[in-house]
């Protein structure tokens, strides 16, 4: 079999498609090539110039199989990473002076180079973060279509560049978006090809130069991103690449005096102090996605098999370690039997084990820290609340080597702190409502407002849900995902309430010009 090239079979977190064998042959091959680049030791990169660290460097390790070192990072101090940004804030004149056709030009660069290599960053992102197939070739997928997407908004608005209204006959009125100038971007770890590209690629796009910080758990799948941007014509100095602790360099390259501004997705704990520590002689953008515990309601006029296919597959993807994954579901009382033995049935038929195998869809959570925690909620919920499956930590053969544990159901009373608290695993908590009204209050009382999802046969339910529901990116009957699998130019990713900072998300037409302030320009053109 003549395998296609790589850009030529797309793939998004629902492919089905006769491309997916060829899909799965070219992973299998790029899973070879990866493991066999294990273990390298990796500098930063300021400059386009590789840098060491007096630190002892970061060891990288797969949560798979934590025997597995992938690569041994370099541990930024706190003066490289003020380093990083002054090399910023030195090109960021001239790329600010780039014409922003040619910026648009070397992001779809990145954006083909990206494509042409999707396989090679699916595995690494399989490896390092535990993603089953699906999920990591989605992200790469995701990654060249974010790039391109926001390229189409420089094209779409002329670089962002209007004429406005003339008062007289002498003027020339032009409105003009221009760029800040240096942005901090601090990527997570579970889309850490995705949303690194989606934030840093809008700022870049927009005329801006970044000091680029992945995750601590994921510096390999940010170095790959790095090597895109370096092959596709990004300048030296434009965008930087810095790893090492978030205690280390986190805060010294948000308060350096020359950031002038910060795009961050991660906790809202940490994105609130980011908020209220960043502007200080003036107000900087501070443009944050900061997490969610996104409910799902089923009524009593639902597919219970659809809406028990989408909350499982939402709740138990990349075991429950999205922003938007369906932490909580409220079911109406007349089929909350019925939904809930279905939804129960499916969860114990997933597949947990090393996720680069074609059958595997549970992958480990990412880390010892995270196993912790989830090992600590099992036993409160088991003293407490009442499990309908799962709760504990996978043990035997492959699963004692790295962070595995079942996928959880849990049913709770109404006002546990189960259905508040953002646990970011896969764990899943059920309560009973009696009404949509009542559903729509529960659903409510978090702090977060990221996504939601909603099962009705009822167009009238269905419009009160999105009235009330307090929520920026909502889902009806979505058999693929209940609350999960927004896309760039379908789906529009925004957190309300403590779950963003701007009312403008990600993957929408908006959030490139979130990168930019406002020129008026008023030229008298009288003699």
């Amino acid at each position: 079999m003549t395998l296609p090239k790589p850009e030529d079979i797309r793939i998004t977190y629902t492919s089905q498609s006769a491309d997916m064998e060829a899909a799965h042959q070219l992973f299998d091959q790029a899973l070879e090539t990866v493991r066999a680049q294990s273990g390298a030791e990796h500098p930063l990169y300021i400059d386009h110039q590789p840098v060491t660290s007096p630190l002892p460097s970061m060891v990288d390790l797969s949560p798979i199989d934590t025997r597995v070192v992938l690569g041994r990072f370099a541990a930024a101090t706190a003066e490289l990473a003020g380093k990083a940004i002054e090399s910023a804030a030195a090109q960021k004149g001239a790329w600010r002076r780039t014409p922003w056709q040619e910026r648009v030009a070397i992001l779809r660069n990145a954006a083909k180079i990206t494509r042409q290599r999707k396989f090679d960053l699916a595995a690494v992102m399989a490896v390092e973060v535990g993603k089953n197939r699906m999920e990591a070739m989605g992200d790469a997928e995701e990654t060249a279509d974010l790039i391109d997407y926001y390229c189409d908004q420089m094209d779409e608005t002329n670089g962002f560049v209007r004429d406005m209204n003339r008062i007289t006959p002498i003027e020339k009125n032009t409105d003009v978006l221009r760029p800040f100038g240096v942005f901090a971007c601090i990527a997570p770890f579970n889309f850490p090809a995705a949303l690194s590209a989606g934030m840093s690629s809008a700022a870049l796009m927009a005329g801006n130069t970044v000091v680029y910080k992945p995750a601590q758990d994921t510096p390999w799948t940010g170095l790959k991103l790095y090597e895109i941007y370096r092959d596709a014509g990004i300048p030296a100095g434009v965008f930087n690449y810095v790893t090492g602790s978030g205690s280390v360099i986190g805060d010294p390259l948000w308060q350096h005096p020359l950031t002038d501004g910060v795009v961050f997705t991660g906790s809202k704990e940490v994105g609130l102090r980011m908020y209220a520590g960043l502007s200080s002689r003036w107000v900087k953008p501070c443009l944050l996605e900061l997490g969610g515990k996104n409910p799902t309601i089923v009524m009593d006029s639902a597919d219970l098999d659809m809406a028990a296919e989408g909350v499982m597959r939402s709740a138990f993807g990349l075991q429950g370690q999205k922003c938007s994954a369906c932490s909580r579901v409220y079911v109406h009382r007349a089929v909350a039997e019925a939904f809930t033995e279905k939804l129960v049935e499916r969860t114990k038929k997933l597949v947990a084990g090393d996720p680069t195998r074609r059958e595997v869809y549970l992958g480990p959570v990412i880390n010892e820290r995270a196993l912790r925690k989830f090992v600590g909620l099992s036993a409160y919920a088991r003293e407490h609340l009442e499990i309908l499956t799962g709760g504990e930590r996978l043990r035997g053969g492959e699963f004692d080597h790295g962070h595995f544990v079942a996928p959880t159901i849990v049913r709770a009373p109404l006002d546990s702190h189960f259905f508040r608290e953002e646990f970011f695993l896969p764990l899943l908590t059920l309560g009973v409502v009696d009404s949509l009204e009542q559903a729509l209050y529960e659903s409510n009382q978090a702090e977060y407002g990221l996504t939601a999802g909603f099962y009705s046969a009822h167009p009238a339910e269905i419009e009160q849900f999105w009235d009330e529901i307090e929520s920026g990116v909502t889902y009806v009957n979505k058999r693929s995902g209940a609350t999960t699998g927004a896309w760039p130019g379908a789906q529009p990713f925004c957190g309300w309430k403590g779950s963003g900072s701007t009312g403008k998300g990600g993957c929408g037409p908006y959030y490139v010009a979130q990168f930019m302030r406002e020129q008026s320009r008023c030229l008298i053109t009288e003699k």
